[in-house]
């Protein structure tokens, strides 16, 4: 019975999860702006930029929002795709899954 009131009030262990990843989606979207005002070669330098903050200790992660949006701008440039926002939540789910907790 408490099982039940409790999963009414905070939603199940995937409803969470879920809202948690929800929030990523939505920092990587705040990113778009920015990241569609650079040139190629600021955004190839991002890159750089992730790979170096990778090497000095920060985690995936830690990166996952940069990383995706600057993902996300690549595809749009070269492909003329642009990621939907539940393949950006998969995605987080597969690092999520792979990160230590």
């Amino acid at each position: 019975m408490f099982g039940a009131i409790a999963k009414a009030l905070f939603g199940s262990e995937n409803d969470r999860v879920l809202k948690l990843m929800q929030k990523r989606v939505e920092a990587i979207n705040a990113l778009e702006p920015q990241l569609a005002n650079l040139n190629d070669e600021e955004l190839a330098g991002r890159t750089r930029w992730l790979k170096e903050r990778l090497s000095s200790g920060e985690t995936l992660n830690d990166l996952l929002e940069e990383a995706f949006a600057t993902v996300r701008e690549a595809a749009k440039r070269t492909l003329g795709q642009r990621h939907f926002d539940v393949q950006l939540l998969g995605g987080s789910f597969c690092i999520r899954a792979r990160s230590p907790r």
